[in-house]
């Protein structure tokens, strides 16, 4: 009887220490780019699910990189362009494939949803979901530049020392298609690629003498264009439609080529461990009022269904602005990236940033 009763007094002790340490909060850890996740729908979220969100800012390049470093480990939820996920996942296998019976398909625009699984699926298996949409193109100070159209307007005399670009894929591939070319239909043919962007390279080298600085955040070009040091520059059309709001002389210009147009979305890392708290925040975000509060953040708008009614007035004027129904129907969407060509466009992006 006396043992019984000390297993008995045992078992009551473990119970009240067990309930004396606090439970340890469920957390989602997402890699996302910047203003994807604002605080206040962070809050909303943890009021909501009693979820933690664990944020770090990030780009594609550069979660491939995280992701390949760790397989795939590290992160629960990822937010790689749609034209980022196959190459990425042929070479690495850094994501899992999606499980859409957990995604509350209502929520999405359809025409983007089908898109992004259409282009991030591998052997019949999905790998992520449409979230924000936007272009790349040309953010102009109408006032001061107004001849600026094309990427090939850039490297006028007059604006030496005057623009800025980013040196990464858009600004390469725009100056492509502003040559004529088409380097979306040469993706099947490595060596037209190659030559291709060595002739887009070659313009961004030689356009070099206009570039104030080459920008790498969004914050820094915003401070160049706010100065005035800047007038042009190849940019997203969410840095555009910011501007606009504090100024209306700047705005986003889709060039006469055509804007490139990219869908991000929500992907899951071969390695995360909390799937359930991704697939909850991924719900969460897509309602509409929700996502319009993730979109006046971002300034990019989203494939969640309804949402561009809670768009601030301001922000949907400037869009609508940019781009009538014309310039939309001119987009040029990224498609899915061949394995290997990001490695060529890199060699050649290396190139002209080192030259003079």
């Amino acid at each position: 009887m006396r043992d019984v009763k000390g297993i008995i007094v045992g078992l009551l002790a473990s119970v009240m220490l067990t309930a004396a340490v606090p439970a340890r909060a469920e957390t989602l850890r997402l890699l996302t780019w910047g203003d994807y996740a604002p605080e206040a729908v962070i809050k909303k979220f943890k009021d909501a699910t009693g979820i933690d969100v664990e944020v770090t800012i990030s780009n594609n390049e550069d979660m491939i990189s995280k992701l390949r470093a760790t397989g795939g480990a590290g992160f629960d939820l990822a937010q790689p362009s749609q034209d980022r996920i196959l190459g990425p996942q042929t070479d690495f296998g850094i994501y899992k494939p999606m499980d859409l019976s957990k995604i509350t398909a209502g929520l999405f625009i359809p025409e983007l949803l089908d898109a992004a699984k259409k282009n991030t699926a591998i052997d019949g298996k999905v790998y992520g979901v449409a979230h924000l949409w936007g272009t790349s193109g040309l953010v102009v100070d109408r006032k001061k530049a107004p001849d600026i159209k094309s990427f090939l307007d850039l490297c006028k005399s007059e604006y030496k020392g005057r623009v800025s670009m980013r040196l990464k894929r858009p600004a390469l591939l725009g100056m492509a298609f502003a040559l004529g070319e088409d380097p979306f239909a040469a993706y099947g043919d490595k060596a037209k690629y190659q030559a291709i962007i060595d002739k887009a390279g070659a313009a961004l080298a030689a356009c070099k003498a206009n570039v104030k600085a080459y920008w790498s955040g969004s914050d820094d070009l915003l401070n160049m264009i706010r100065s005035g040091e800047v007038v042009a520059a190849e940019a997203w059309d969410s840095t555009g439609f910011k501007l606009n709001a504090e100024n209306p002389d700047i705005n986003f210009v889709a060039p006469a080529a055509g804007a490139l147009g990219w869908i991000d979305t929500f992907a899951l890392p071969a390695k995360g461990k909390n799937d359930d708290a991704a697939y909850k925040w991924i719900n969460f975000v897509m309602q509409p009022e929700i996502a319009a509060m993730i979109v006046d953040s971002a300034g990019s708008f989203s494939a969640s269904k309804g949402s561009d009614q809670f768009v601030s007035p301001k922000l949907r004027a400037a869009f609508q602005q940019a781009f009538p129904p014309e310039v939309i129907a001119q987009i040029k969407w990224f498609p899915a990236v061949p394995a290997g060509l990001e490695e060529m466009e890199g060699k050649v992006l290396d190139k002209v940033a080192a030259g003079n």
